[in-house]
This record gives C-alpha cells, structure tokens and sequence, in this order.
C-alpha cells in the first residue's frame, strides 16, 4: 500500500435491482433509487452483488446496470461496481468494462461453487489486480453463500497488492473482523458485510458497513454508520436498537427476498424477482412489516 489513508467509510448500499413485472430491468426506478440514496445520505453505492440479483443478471445487464447507474451518479457519491465471479477471466472482463465506464471501485467476491484452496484465491485477485488494479479492488468475504472462505493470512497477503485496498467483511464473526483491523496494512478498509453485527465492526476500528438494511432505511444506516465511527457509542446503540429487528427481519427468507418486499411496501420499486428467487412468503409479510413501522419508515 502506497497510501496510508483509507479510501472509503460510512454506509456502502449493497442496491437492490429494480425489475419491471416481466422481469426485464427497471432503469428508470434503478435511476430513481440512485437520486433518493444520494439525497438520504448514503456514502458509496454498491451495484449489482448479491442483492443486486447478480447471478440471475445477464452479463450484457450487468454492465448496463454499472455505466446507468455511474451515469446517474454522475460523481455524486461513488459507484462500486460489482464485478465477481468464480471465472478470474469473467471477473477481469466485468472490471475493466466498470473502469471503462468511470465506476469508483470493484467489489469482488471470493469465487463460488468451484471452491478454490487459499492459494488459488490469492492467485485469483491478484490476476485481477495485475489486470485492472487501477480500479481500487475491494475483497468480499461471505463463506455462507460462496462456501471458499478466505483466511486471514490470504487477506493479508492481499492486503500487500497494490490495486487491492479493503475488505467486505461479511463473516459476522468479530473476532475474525478484530483481527483483521489489528492486523492489516495502513490504508486497508475493513468493512462489514453483516448488517447485526456492522456496529460492532465499527466501534472496534472498522471503517464502514456494505448494507442490506440502507435500502430502504438510508438515512438511518448512515448515522449509526458516522456514529460508530466516531466512536459514539450511545448513539450507534440508539440507533442499531432501533434498526435490530429490521436487521432480522430482512433476512426471514434468503436476501434479496424480504427486502425486495420492504422496498416494494415503500413504493420503491416493484416486488419482482428472477427465479429461481421467490416473493416473501405471506406468512412472513407481517414480521417484515411490523420491523419497518419500528424503524418508522412506513
């Protein structure tokens, strides 16, 4: 790392995609969506991960939702363009097409299904970095949906990479997250990717949260996030009170399900998904609601 400054804090939007009840994208709401967490307060605008519906995307909808959505920012907030794949050619062409296209960052995630050992991970980022680190690459770490986990001396080693300058923490583990803030470089971003638990990330020295919970509460995620931060405790508390139980409700069924539900109750955008995701089961309409007139956001 050349740099002793950490690129990036606050409230990361992991964004949901919106889709028209055919299933073809909805860029007008997409564009919508992109004014209104602007306007809320939220720091960076991560498009098209896990919540983005990226692997049920095509890869020609995939690039269009990134150059839209960096076009709608138009430098704003930033864009990190989710760029992930368990191919390191697929990922290198997601990623250059992002630079092209004037996104702030790559997310990419550890590869899934084909579970690569410890060193094909590292030889996998590090490709990408060669390829596009121009491009600030952030590391996502999520074992329970990609199996692979990465360990904590292949981040490290990541974390030496010049390209390669922070993590999507996403584990839930605080320890784990504990170790990597004592551990890693100056200059290498330590962020959460488990909404319950980003508060704790951030008042250990954590430096922000890649979040489920900000699309449809922005404004509240981005003060716990510039609480926590700042090492305001009762504050952060106040507010991660408020939110826990929407925290848990938005993951009843597997995300981007229940929040695609909230976002739709709000007027956000409409509720479709692409198979083989589904719409919220009725049963759990009502806990998923009752935690938003909690957060007073309905």
């Amino acid at each position: 790392m050349t740099s002793t400054s950490v690129p990036l804090t606050g409230s990361i939007v992991a964004l949901i995609t919106p889709l028209h009840a055919d299933g073809s994208v909805d860029y007008a709401s997409l564009r919508k969506l992109i004014d209104w967490h602007i306007a809320e307060g939220t720091n960076c605008i991560g498009v098209v991960g896990t919540t983005g519906e990226s692997p049920t995307v095509t890869v020609e909808e995939h690039m269009e939702i990134i150059r839209v959505s960096v076009e709608q920012s138009n430098k704003r907030v930033p864009i990190m363009a989710g760029c992930g794949a368990n191919s390191t050619h697929e990922a290198i062409i997601l990623a250059k097409y992002a630079k092209s296209v004037g996104a702030d960052s790559q997310l990419q995630v550890v590869p899934y299904y084909n579970k690569p050992t410890q060193e094909g991970q590292f030889q996998h980022f590090k490709a990408i970095a060669e390829a596009v680190g121009d491009l600030p690459i952030f590391l996502y770490n999520v074992p329970g949906r990609s199996v692979a986990d990465m360990q904590h001396d292949t981040v490290l080693r990541l974390a030496e990479v010049p390209g390669i300058v922070g993590i999507k923490e996403a584990t839930g583990n605080i320890e784990r997250a504990q170790w990597l803030i004592k551990d890693a470089p100056a200059g290498f971003g330590i962020y959460s990717g488990d909404d319950p638990t980003a508060v704790a990330l951030m008042l250990c020295g954590g430096h922000g949260n890649v979040s489920v919970t900000a699309n449809i509460a922005p404004r509240l995620m981005s003060q716990l996030c510039q609480a926590a931060i700042a090492k305001d405790v009762g504050r952060a508390m106040e507010i991660q009170n408020k939110l826990l139980p929407l925290h848990k409700a938005l993951f009843l069924e597997a995300n981007p399900i229940p929040v695609k539900w909230a976002a739709n109750k709000m007027g956000l955008c409409g509720p479709t998904l692409r198979l083989p995701m589904t719409e919220l089961s009725a049963g759990l309409h009502g806990t998923v609601e009752a935690a938003m007139r909690g957060a007073a956001l309905i």
